[in-house]
């Protein structure tokens, strides 16, 4: 059972990028995903995340309007496309998939058992 980010590099301001997250091992279509970020000395936070359904998605305020989340359940893949990135989004971006199947989709870490190695995103001003 694992998840693989991609899709991280170097971007200018204002750039975009795309994230993908590949989850092997688990029925992905059962699971609430989620997308984190770590900066260099700051704890974890959310990012974005989609419900098992694809009904329902989520963001963090600082990225609203800006990131979208989406997920193709025949690729068990989840994506994050990045648009108008700033500086402060620089950071290492994780997927994560949910501890529980079939349920609610979280906003905090302990929301998700299973993480990817994250990707780093580096966004220059």
């Amino acid at each position: 059972v694992q998840l693989q980010a991609s899709g991280g590099g170097l971007v200018q301001a204002g750039g975009s990028l795309r994230l993908s997250c590949a989850a092997s091992g688990r029925t992905f279509s059962r699971y609430a995903m989620g997308w984190f970020r770590q900066a260099p000395g700051k704890e974890r936070e959310f990012v974005s995340a989609i419900s098992w359904s694809d009904e329902n998605t989520y963001y963090a305020d600082s990225v609203k309007g800006r990131f979208t989340i989406s997920r193709d359940n025949a690729k068990n893949t989840v994506y994050l496309q990045m648009n108008s990135l700033e500086p402060e989004d620089t950071a290492v971006y994780y997927c994560a998939c949910a501890a529980d199947m079939y349920g609610r989709t979280g906003h905090t870490p302990r929301d998700y058992d299973l993480w990817g190695q994250g990707t780093l995103v580096t966004v220059s001003s």
